[in-house]
């Protein structure tokens, strides 16, 4: 069984004239990123890698998400792959995750990830929110060998909020 945990950035500014890739997150996203992972953090799943964009926000998340999870950042890496907004590399990445590898949290963008969440899971998908959180569960052994799996939750700050 592989698990796949999406996580698209946290709300960025766009106060700064800064590449796209240096925008930070705004004081909302990081509220949202903590928010989403105390929620996620009840559930006790044991995460064995964790992968990020390149780009600021996203992990700038990620960093928030290691800290409140609790996840050693020994099992960190940088992935510029996951810098893709159609969802193609990100695809490719995913089928390309080392098969000892069982569940996996990766950070990165729209329209990726919701291109990935509603061709990989079961449940349709509008729009993945920024610091949206989607898990994903697939009946296999390999990551080349993935394709429909079921959703297992969904995890949106709005929902969070009071």
């Amino acid at each position: 069984m592989k698990q796949l945990i999406l996580v698209r950035h946290g709300k960025s500014s766009w106060e700064y004239e800064v590449g796209d890739k240096d925008r930070p997150l705004k004081k909302r996203g990081i509220r949202d990123a903590k928010l989403v992972a105390d929620s996620f953090k009840e559930h006790n799943i044991s995460i064995e890698a964790i992968y990020s964009s390149p780009a600021n926000r996203a992990l700038h998340t990620c960093a928030i998400f290691l800290r409140e999870l609790n996840l050693p950042e020994a099992n960190f890496n940088l992935a510029t792959e996951l810098y893709d907004f159609s969802g193609e590399q990100v695809m490719q990445f995913v089928l390309g995750l080392p098969n000892h590898l069982n569940t996996v949290m990766i950070f990165g963008h729209n329209y990726a990830f919701t291109e990935l969440a509603n061709a990989l899971g079961d449940t349709s998908i509008e729009n993945v929110p920024t610091t949206g959180l989607v898990h994903l569960k697939f009946a296999t052994k390999t990551w080349e060998t993935i394709n429909k799996g079921v959703t297992v939750q969904t995890i949106f700050p709005k929902a969070l909020k009071k």
